[in-house]
C-alpha cells in the first residue's frame, strides 16, 4: 500500500502557496508590545533628554542665564583684583543662576542633575558648620555635617527624578 502523502507535500504541490495570509492581529499585538518595551526602557532611563526643555519661570526672558554670565563677568573680575566682594558676588549670582536651570530640568524630569543639586545644601551646610564651629584641627571633620546631608538630598532627589522621567516619558505617547 502507498504512503499518503502528508499535508506539506500536497501543498508544495499546489504551488508552494500557504492556505491562510498571515494574520494582521499578530503583527499589531507584536507592535503593541514593541512601542511598551520601548517606553517602558525609557521611563528607566536616567540618561540623555526626553521632550522639550521646561520652560523658564521668567516666561521667555533668560533671567538664569544672564545671571549666570553676569556672575561669570564678577567672578573674573575678582580673581583679576585678587578677590574681594566681586568675587563672592559672582560666586552667589553665578551659583543661583546655574541651580534655577538644573532644578527646572531636574524637578521636571527634562535632564537628571541629582549630584549638583544635593552638593548645594551640602556645601551650605558645610560653610555653616566652619563658620559657626572653626577649622577643627582634623580637616575630615569638615565633611561630618556635609556627608548625611548629601546622601539624604541625594536618596530623595533620585527617587523624585525617576517618578517624575517616568510620568514624562508616558505622558509623550
Amino acid at each position: 500500500m502507498a504512503h499518503p502523502r502528508s499535508r506539506r507535500q500536497t501543498r508544495k504541490a499546489r504551488g508552494g502557496t500557504p492556505r491562510a495570509v498571515p494574520a494582521s492581529r499578530r503583527a499589531e499585538r507584536s507592535a503593541r508590545e514593541r512601542r511598551a518595551s520601548t517606553a517602558h526602557a525609557q521611563a528607566n532611563r536616567t540618561l540623555g533628554t526626553v521632550g522639550e526643555r521646561p520652560p523658564g519661570i521668567f516666561g521667555g526672558v533668560p533671567v538664569s542665564e544672564f545671571a549666570i554670565f553676569a556672575g561669570l563677568v564678577a567672578l573674573v573680575f575678582g580673581v583679576v583684583d585678587d578677590g574681594g566682594p566681586a568675587l563672592e558676588v559672582g560666586m552667589i549670582v553665578m551659583a543661583l543662576g546655574v541651580t534655577e536651570v538644573t532644578a527646572r530640568e531636574h524637578l521636571s524630569g527634562f535632564r537628571s542633575h541629582t549630584v549638583l543639586l544635593a552638593l548645594m545644601p551640602a556645601v551650605i551646610v558645610e560653610a555653616i558648620y566652619a563658620l559657626v564651629i572653626g577649622t577643627p584641627r582634623q580637616r575630615i571633620l569638615l565633611l561630618s555635617p556635609a556627608i548625611p546631608v548629601f546622601a539624604l538630598c541625594y536618596w530623595l532627589l533620585r527617587r523624585h527624578f525617576r517618578i517624575v522621567r517616568h510620568a514624562r516619558v508616558i505622558g509623550h505617547d
